[in-house]
């Protein structure tokens, strides 16, 4: 990976080249990807791959560790994964897609969509520079409703509102959706 004065367009590994969907729309829809509870994780991971880089149908399957590894940190925006235990939810890309576009656009001084390429840490800049606005505020209100604090008046009013936006909506696999079904069907729902 090269340092974060450029923007990486493609790999190394095993002294082949290969080219990256460095695109923030491609990195979006393989973030989503990474996250299907229908899937178990080394799938995710493969199909990741596969989507991210160039010509990975051809990459040695003894490269796929380092490719993986390399895949992580580009996600992560250049930098080496933190050790850390993991932070609760507060951000959903699908569902959060019209406040981070929003803010994103205008952090950026334009509409993000129409480029035809964005590079994702470009992306990630834009994000990371975002202030106050929609988005601060839904996450804002999750933090302190996943927390127990009170909150403001103007929150407690946009959280009436808006409930179904701050809300997360959990995402079941088909089997726990089956299930639920089965449920709702014995108690005649």
């Amino acid at each position: 990976m090269t340092g974060v004065w450029s923007l990486p367009r493609s790999a190394r590994f095993g002294g082949r080249e290969y080219p990256v969907h460095a695109d923030f729309r491609e990195v979006l829809d393989i973030l989503e990807g990474l996250k299907d509870p229908d899937e178990p994780e080394f799938i995710r991971w493969r199909v990741a791959l596969a989507l991210f880089y160039e010509g990975f149908e051809e990459m040695p399957a003894a490269h796929w560790g380092e490719a993986m590894a390399w895949l992580a940190r580009f996600l992560n925006g250049g930098r080496e994964e933190e050790v850390a235990k993991p932070a609760p939810q507060l951000l959903d890309w699908e569902q959060d897609a019209p406040a981070i576009l929003a803010d994103v656009n205008k952090a950026a001084g334009c509409e993000v969509r129409a480029l035809p390429f964005l590079h994702w840490w470009t992306f990630l800049s834009f994000f990371n520079a975002i202030g106050e606005g929609q988005l601060s505020a839904l996450v804002g209100i999750r933090d302190k409703l996943r927390r127990g604090k009170p909150l403001e008046k103007w929150e407690k009013e946009y959280y009436r509102d808006n409930k179904a936006r701050v809300d997360l909506k959990p995402r079941y696999s088909r089997e726990e959706l089956a299930e639920q079904e089965r449920l709702k069907k014995l108690l005649g729902e």
